[in-house]
């Protein structure tokens, strides 16, 4: 199932960063990202999330996404285990 599910998420990224035009369209401008990056943010902020639902996709398909979230927060739940 997650095969399936990573395959899905990894096409609305692949279509968030080609049809960037598209998701403004009906998703509208994000005036955040307008103000902090400038003209053109929003495609921007589009086309990098776009890559981020590729990149975590991909590292959940293959069973990595656990290992990073475990060494990157570890730490913080030391004292359950």
């Amino acid at each position: 199932m997650k095969y399936f599910i990573g395959v899905f998420v990894i096409l609305v990224g692949s279509l968030m960063v080609i049809r960037t035009d598209w998701f403004v369209a009906n998703f509208g401008h994000s005036d955040w990202a307008e103000a902090k990056i400038g003209s053109g943010g929003t495609y921007l902020l589009y086309k990098v999330l776009g890559i981020i639902f590729i990149i975590l996709s991909l590292m959940g398909m293959t069973g990595m996404l656990g290992e990073v979230i475990f060494s990157v927060f570890g730490r913080l739940f030391s004292g359950l285990a």
